[in-house]
């Protein structure tokens, strides 16, 4: 018979876009549903982080879970700047006050983020899990897992014992590496693995766009470091991509290897990674063509003249979902046959219900824009409203217009990541579809073979989610410091 082990589990998660003008508030996190705790924690997305980490830990002997209260994912996406000071207090503050009452914990599992923005704490992983241990002491093991898009350096794994990074963009193995926290945190447990942990930051700062793993030579980062782990048992390696849209002092790429009490070997595996990084960062920095949004839809255009559709136009910049450059270029050069989803404009929507609209009915109105600079001016809309509905918790308008085009509005910044997202809004009837997303939506429109073209855009200016970071007002980050933007040497141990 094996030792009971008890484990807390806590989530406490949200990528921040820290140039948004909209703060994430208290109650951005609060909505039917959140925050969450006891079964319904531990049951909310099976698919992903949360229920890889269960269900392995459930296969054990033993093994209580127990669900501590804590935030989801907040009702504004990813649509949102910096977490309020307040709102990080008052949810971290209640799972550390949980965790106090709960007695003797022997582990303790984190699903966090790591780019986590919050005004007032400058790396919020790290204090999480500093304050986590205050309370369950050095006798407890911590494991935290993580999205590639973090920033993160040595002081997580100061405080926890192990972290788990998702390696593939889109993010294909969350739900394995929830399996490997959970495997890894029992065996640590019962005494069959001692992490030996070490860091190293690549003064490398790449925008998200850049970044699929579907193609060379970030396929070959995460190869990389795939083989490594088959080649080393009980290796470990995690590759932070970095993102580049939080102005934190822990932005930029990231390499962590983890062995079973061998620091030398995860150190020759984590010099390794970031030396090949380093050799390659010209590559890294050059996988994807980004056109001016006028010239995208011009292409676009030409592809459906051609016949070379489904075309995929997708917006990689628009941070706040409230962006209308693609919507004007479209009307501009005549486009005909779009899809575009979506537009966050919430008041639109309201506006919509609130006057009881439906299908069918005539729509006037101007739409998107004003959110932020980025977002551009609103655009005026006439047409006929296709579809009003109420799905995943949000409100939905739908509007035909011009030579049938259809904008999809949205309450909130919405990624599309395959054409089923929208079948609800008669997808089959379009040639073109413009989205809002970086690296997301190939999962369904490129993986897939759906799409003949796909065109990667962004506007004229250098906005927020541009991919001339230099242009961004960072007052935490220099970016000189970083390739591409400066004269920058990564020295030691031949890199």
């Amino acid at each position: 018979m094996t030792q009971p082990i008890r484990i807390a589990v806590l989530n406490f998660a949200h990528e921040t876009v820290t140039f948004l003008s909209n703060d994430t508030t208290l109650a951005d996190f609060v909505f039917e549903g959140s925050p969450a705790k006891g079964e319904a924690l531990l049951s909310w997305m099976p698919g992903s982080y949360m229920g890889g980490f269960v269900k392995v830990a459930r296969e054990h002997e033993g093994v209580e879970l127990v669900g501590i209260e804590s935030p989801l994912w907040p009702k504004t996406g990813t649509g949102s700047g910096w977490i309020t000071n307040e709102a990080y207090e008052h949810f971290l503050g209640r799972q550390i006050a949980e965790l106090e009452a709960g007695g003797k914990w022997d582990g303790v599992y984190l699903a966090l983020h790591g780019a986590m923005g919050v005004r007032g704490v400058p790396r919020p992983e790290a204090d999480i899990a500093r304050r986590v241990r205050e309370v369950v002491g050095r006798g407890a093991f911590i494991v935290g897992t993580f999205d590639p898009h973090g920033n993160e350096d040595e002081e997580f794994l100061k405080q926890a014992d192990m972290a788990f990074c998702v390696k593939y963009f889109p993010h294909y193995d969350d739900r394995l590496q929830g399996e490997r926290a959970a495997r890894m945190l029992i065996r640590a447990i019962r005494g069959d693995y001692k992490p030996s942990t070490v860091t190293v930051k690549v003064p490398i700062l790449a925008p998200s766009v850049m970044q699929w793993t579907g193609a060379s030579p970030w396929m070959d980062l995460v190869q990389r470091a795939l083989t490594w782990e088959a080649r080393e048992p009980d290796l470990y390696v995690n590759v932070f991509f970095s993102f580049a849209f939080a102005d934190v002092p822990d932005v930029g790429m990231t390499i962590e290897a983890m062995s079973n009490g061998n620091p030398e070997l995860a150190r020759k595996a984590a010099d390794d990674m970031a030396a090949w990084a380093w050799r390659r960062r010209k590559d890294l920095l050059s996988t994807a063509k980004v056109h001016p949004i006028p010239e995208g839809v011009k292409l676009a255009k030409e592809a459906h003249a051609r016949g070379d559709w489904p075309v995929v136009l997708a917006d990689h910049s628009d941070r706040s979902g409230s962006a209308t450059w693609i919507l004007q270029q479209v009307i501009a050069q005549d486009l005909s046959d779009v899809m575009i989803a979506t537009i966050a404009d919430r008041k639109a929507v309201q506006a919509v219900k609130a006057k009881d609209l439906k299908a069918g009915d005539a729509f006037d109105m101007e739409i998107g824009g004003l959110a932020d600079e980025s977002a551009g001016a609103p655009v005026r809309v006439k047409g006929t409203i296709a579809l009003v509905a109420h799905a995943f918790g949000r409100d939905w308008v739908s509007v035909a217009f011009g030579k049938n085009n259809l904008v999809v509005l949205s309450e909130y910044l919405t990624q599309i990541m395959y054409p089923s997202d929208i079948a609800g809004f008669g997808a089959d009837k379009f040639k073109v579809f413009a989205i809002k997303s970086r690296v997301h939506f190939r999962r369904g429109f490129d993986d897939s073979g759906f799409a003949k073209t796909i065109l990667l855009v962004e506007p004229e200016q250098p906005f927020l989610g541009t991919v001339r970071l230099d242009a961004l007002p960072y007052k935490n980050v220099d970016v000189t410091k970083f390739y591409p933007f400066g004269d920058v040497s990564f020295p030691s141990r031949g890199r």
